[in-house]
């Protein structure tokens, strides 16, 4: 292990990065506390850090003096670079000897086209390593004090995206098959088209009155929640000038916030013990 590994002040026996690897790693939902032990290790020996715009900055604090820091952000809406040529970035670097980490907000597989930059190396003969970020449909959920699941409500949770590869709500979702079947529905990249999906899942059975959660900037200094319904969602958004990056989650699990909300109780608020109304029911199933 070479010196600044051992200046690190990392647990011993985790790996050491050799030259001309690429590590792909999630850097979590935003707080920079959820990083893994693996991802800090990638960035302390990196000679490299090719990030992402979902990446906080303050994580960019780890990465050792002199390593190379280049943003390689994508953004609906903004000029962005594009993904092939993101992976052939990833390549070069590679070839040139370096210890190249990809960093990408949340999980790089899931929703994170983690998959196909790795195929890239593959294709490419570049020898990598796999690390699995918090994805922010958990973890900015949890921030929130919404639960992905609980048994009161759901054993079942989808999580989908909220645009294709065009830009465009996704055809290729069987949101009726969805709208019935999934207790709770997670939505990564939904802002845009809220209003169309809202309507596709009230088409498919929902209630317009369903709880609605809405997470901003989820687990960072600024993180914003509205709670809504699935009929008043997309109006209340522009409402409150809710904006991307943002999760969307829709089902009863939404109405655990008002008992469960661990933030706003840092700073006063008073938590619901029974928030889904549930402590006479047991009761008597109990009594019974």
């Amino acid at each position: 292990m070479d010196e600044d590994h051992e200046k690190s002040h990392l647990p011993k026996g985790l790996p050491r990065f050799e030259a001309g690897w690429v590590w792909l790693a999630g850097a979590g939902p935003g707080d920079r506390g959820l990083l893994t032990l693996h991802a800090l290790n990638g960035l302390r020996q990196a000679d490299v850090v090719v990030y992402d715009a979902l990446v906080d900055k303050s994580i960019l604090d780890w990465v050792k003096p002199g390593a190379v820091t280049d943003y390689a952000g994508k953004r609906g809406g903004k000029p962005s670079p594009k993904q092939r040529d993101i992976t052939l970035k990833l390549i070069e670097y590679a070839r040139k000897g370096k210890r190249v980490l990809r960093l990408k907000g949340g999980d790089p597989f899931v929703f994170g086209r983690g998959g196909e930059e790795a195929l890239g190396l593959v294709e490419a003969g570049v020898p990598f390593r796999i690390i699995p970020g918090i994805t922010a449909g958990i973890g900015g959920l949890a921030y929130a004090g919404i639960p992905a699941t609980h048994r009161d409500c759901n054993q079942a949770v989808t999580f989908l995206t909220g645009h294709d590869q065009t830009g465009l709500t996704p055809d290729a979702v069987n949101w009726d098959g969805i709208a019935k079947g999934s207790p709770v529905i997670v939505m990564y990249m939904a802002m845009k088209h809220l209003e169309a999906i809202a309507g596709k899942l009230i088409a498919g059975g929902r209630s317009v009155d369903e709880p609605v959660g809405i997470v901003c900037n989820a687990s960072l200094e600024g993180q914003e929640v509205l709670e809504t319904t699935l009929g008043r969602c997309h109006e209340d958004a522009i409402a409150a000038n809710i904006a991307p990056p943002a999760i969307v989650c829709v089902g009863e699990v939404v109405r655990l916030r008002s008992g469960l909300d661990w933030l706003g109780a840092l700073s006063g608020k008073v938590l619901e013990s029974d928030p889904l109304g549930l402590r006479e029911v047991r009761q008597s199933a109990d009594a019974g």
